[in-house]
């Protein structure tokens, strides 16, 4: 039986690379994979790719290229930069930060426009709001804000993110920001 294999498995950090595997398929076996979410608000977002299993019935997509779909190409992380809105004009953006994005991925027998039978799939949470960081809402005078602060005694440096919508702040720039790997990178390039 094929079974889908994520490395980190269950959950990571949004903007943390993932493996994504299969293993026991059959030698050279046509697949699609397909990846599907839906934002907080309900609108689906989705991404296939066609690929052919190699001689052992495996398939790694860091290093099987996508034969078509919604990519072309050796893209071992495709399948996530490449959803895109079932409805036009549909972005993807989180608005809370303290609750993931779960990503239903399935691996479907053979190739468009009509991939067969489900083999496998799983779900992959990706969070917002990395360990140990910790939000904290700024209401000073007519001032609306929040502050991530990284895991640890500080000091840390500053970063003042002005983005939004309609109004309505957008922290998930920011909470990525404060996670231990990119505050590390920042840190490393003072």
């Amino acid at each position: 039986a094929a079974t889908l294999i994520l490395e980190p498995a269950g959950r990571c950090c949004w903007d943390e690379p993932v493996r994504i595997a299969v293993r026991g398929l059959a030698p050279e076996q046509p697949v699609t994979l397909r990846a599907s979410l839906r934002d907080e608000k309900g609108a689906l977002f989705q991404a296939h790719a066609r690929y052919r299993a190699d001689t052992l019935g495996e398939l790694d997509l860091e290093r099987a290229p996508a034969l078509g779909g919604s990519f072309a190409g050796l893209e071992p992380m495709g399948l996530l930069w490449a959803l895109e809105p079932e409805k036009p004009l549909v972005r993807l953006v989180k608005r809370d930060v303290r609750t993931p994005l779960a990503v239903e991925l399935e691996v479907l027998d053979g190739h468009d426009p009509d991939p067969g039978r489900l083999l496998c799939q799983t779900r992959h949470e990706r969070y917002f709001l990395p360990p140990g960081v910790r939000r904290e809402p700024v209401r000073v005078g007519r001032v609306r804000g929040t502050l991530f602060l990284p895991p640890g005694p500080g000091p840390f440096l500053g970063i003042i993110g002005i983005f939004g919508i309609g109004g309505s702040l957008l922290e998930y720039r920011a909470s990525l920001l404060a996670g231990p790997v990119s505050y590390t990178h920042l840190r490393a390039h003072e």
